[in-house]
């Protein structure tokens, strides 16, 4: 289905709060129309698009070169050499003019209205540190589609750190970061998306927001995520050695001053069950909470069935599922939850 043109509709801007949209980029040339075109395709358009280019190798510059002279909103900063996706966002974040900052990749897709809910719901709710809504996932591989964050509540709302806990010990919690909205100061607080966590930046980051300042949700589908075996979610996907490294960085990052304020929302004893398996180790008792751990569609498991939970975890991360055990780690982390059951 062809996009309609975008030339002579005519586009509120924002005015506050001001909201900076960045899309890192390395080799998605084919994809940065239908990317960008859907930040261009919206009621309420951001103050700025900033699409970082990673020293790619194919065309990506000429096509956003062309798409920078044909929409002047569009601003294009260059790696000289590659710098990875977390360095990327976090050089455009720098720059950003915006006091909140929004990221997308360059083969996902936002839907209308992003700017709007987010404007909204911040300027009801200063103290949040984002605001995120519902996600359709598609894979392209098998054609199959499923909302995430569908258990979320039905109403736009804030949510407390506590209320946060509460939802993802019930296996609902869900903050997607195709069109998650963040306070900008909050992030960079957080450290941005730090390149040692790789694969896992993003939730953490999503964690240190928002156990500290809590978040906004809508209850509305406002993004596309495209699951392809190029993609960088997919990166190293049996690399099991080097995510238990990157968990026992995120151990580390946890275990200091820096972040000691958002341990105690149970996210520290997450980690350790999720590096306990992947370790190929029985978790310590104290990585328990007190009253087990509901894991998405898995069993409610308590300090008494500690052999069970490392059983039915290990088998989820190291299955060649690998999707499934990526969701089940990010809700151990108590960042990832409330997949629909049903598909699209």
């Amino acid at each position: 289905m062809r996009r309609k043109a975008l030339k002579n509709q005519t586009f509120e801007r924002m005015s506050d709060p001001c909201i900076s949209a960045i899309i890192p980029n390395f080799n998605h040339s084919k994809f940065l129309p239908r990317s960008v075109g859907s930040f261009l395709d919206q009621p309420l358009l951001p103050a700025e698009i900033i699409v970082v280019d990673d020293a790619s190798t194919d065309n990506s510059l000429e096509v956003l070169n062309a798409l920078a002279a044909q929409h002047p909103i569009v601003r294009v900063l260059r790696n000289e050499r590659n710098m990875g996706v977390n360095a990327s966002m976090n050089r455009a974040m720098e720059q950003a003019r915006g006091d909140y900052v929004l990221f997308t990749a360059a083969d996902d897709e936002i839907r209308p209205g992003v700017f709007q809910h987010a404007t909204r719901m911040f300027q009801a709710y200063p103290q949040a540190g984002l605001c995120s809504g519902i996600c359709e996932w598609r894979c392209t591989r098998t054609g199959q589609s499923w909302y995430n964050g569908g258990r979320m509540p039905k109403q736009a709302c804030y949510l407390t750190p506590s209320e946060m806990v509460a939802l993802s010990k019930q296996g609902r919690l869900a903050i997607n970061n195709q069109n998650t909205v963040y306070k900008k100061s909050a992030l960079m607080e957080a450290g941005g998306w730090i390149p040692e966590l790789h694969w896992f930046s993003d939730w953490f980051a999503d964690c240190a927001v928002g156990f500290r300042y809590g978040m906004c949700h809508v209850p509305e589908v406002l993004s596309n995520f495209y699951l392809h075996p190029g993609s960088y979610y997919n990166a190293k996907a049996n690399a099991h050695e080097e995510r238990r490294v990157v968990m026992n960085q995120i151990l580390d990052f946890l275990e200091s001053d820096r972040f000691a304020d958002i341990r105690p929302f149970g996210l520290y004893g997450r980690v350790r069950l999720a590096h306990a398996a992947l370790s190929g180790r029985e978790p310590e008792a104290s990585a328990i909470p007190d009253g087990g751990i509901h894991l998405g569609d898995g069993p409610k498991i308590g300090r008494d069935c500690r052999q069970a939970l490392l059983s039915w975890l290990a088998g989820k991360i190291l299955s060649k599922n690998f999707l499934r055990a990526r969701l089940i780690v990010a809700f151990a982390c108590s960042s990832g939850g409330g997949m629909d059951e049903k598909p699209v």
